[in-house]
């Protein structure tokens, strides 16, 4: 299955484990991919924003993310950079744990869902466990997420995978619009426009 190019923007609510609301900018040019986006919110009584912006090649893999954090703790940015194949650095230093992980994964973010998706591009009844360099929202520390996604039929123009996290101990079935773009993601996000 090959998703149709994301709209120009795209905004979530973020609702159930936070409050909150993000919104990405889509830009595809010779080198892939370019998303902007910011997400606010107010998660365990504490209120943060987080800034992205991340760079994909043409396959949707992971290139770049530089992502900026701002809480009442203070401001913080950290700077992803990855070859492609699955070597990473972090700020500048090796990250031999994330070897391997071919997308980036915000806490914060509904948007990085969307990178796999294109990336895997699943039939229905295909089932692929990927790990992906996932980027905390309150303190941005990185580590590594193992995650499954099994493609599932689709509910009319929604296409519907079974997402798990084991790491989190946390399991839901998420729905994408044709662009490959998370439109319910239970207990994090819906999309909003």
């Amino acid at each position: 299955m090959e998703f149709v190019d994301p709209p120009p923007t795209a905004a979530w609510a973020h609702q159930g484990a936070r409050l909150g609301f993000e919104v990405a900018f889509f830009e595809r040019n010779e080198e892939g991919h370019l998303i902007s986006g910011c997400t606010t919110a107010l998660e365990d009584e504490q209120t943060w924003v987080v800034d992205y912006q991340i760079r994909l090649d043409p396959q949707w893999i992971t290139r770049r993310a530089r992502v900026t954090g701002r809480s009442a703790a203070g401001s913080r940015t950290v700077v992803l950079e990855a070859d492609g194949l699955g070597s990473w650095t972090v700020d500048g230093q090796a990250a031999p744990q994330l070897r391997g992980c071919l997308d980036v994964d915000l806490e914060a973010s509904a948007v990085t869902n969307a990178f796999p998706m294109h990336r895997l591009a699943l039939a229905v009844g295909d089932r692929t466990v990927t790990s992906a360099a996932y980027v905390r929202a309150t303190n941005l520390t990185v580590d590594r997420l193992e995650q499954t996604y099994a493609r599932s039929e689709d509910d009319g123009e929604r296409h519907t995978y079974d997402y798990s996290a084991p790491d989190f101990d946390f399991a839901c079935t998420l729905s994408y619009d044709r662009t490959g773009l998370v439109l319910t993601y239970p207990g994090l996000a819906m999309r909003a426009a």
